[in-house]
């Protein structure tokens, strides 16, 4: 940033924070032999126009590491 202002040094503050807290916090990830490495798995789905009442749209992802998801999002 060009020109931080007080604001935006007090959420680094608010976020250095809330990290300090959450240390001792883990995810676990099941462990597979057959695959070592791990892979990044995402989907995605839309529907356009699909809700008949409101006209709407529909759509979501999900993004998966082996089988855990780790980010999902879903909106209409």
């Amino acid at each position: 940033m060009e020109k931080p202002k007080t604001p935006h040094f007090l959420v680094a503050k608010r976020i250095l924070r809330y990290v300090k807290g959450t240390l001792d916090l883990d995810i676990l990830y099941p462990y597979s032999q057959k695959n070592i490495e791990g892979e990044l798995l995402d989907y995605s789905d839309s529907d356009w126009c699909g809700d008949k009442d409101d006209r709407k749209n529909n759509a979501g992802y999900v993004f998966k590491f082996r089988t855990t998801p780790i980010s999902w999002c879903s909106k209409k």
